[in-house]
């Protein structure tokens, strides 16, 4: 039974990682291009 324990814990803590991986990635998109776009307005 302890095992089981374990087994479900590491899954639903991998669940977890995995949609905070996914769903950060937009926001690094969009910082991406926030940074990119005040680079571009300090060279003009």
């Amino acid at each position: 039974m302890l095992k089981m324990n374990k087994i479900n814990f590491l899954s639903i803590l991998l669940s977890i990682i995995a949609l905070t991986i996914l769903s950060s990635c937009s926001t690094i998109d969009g910082a991406g291009k926030d940074i990119e776009s005040v680079g571009e307005a300090i060279q003009n």
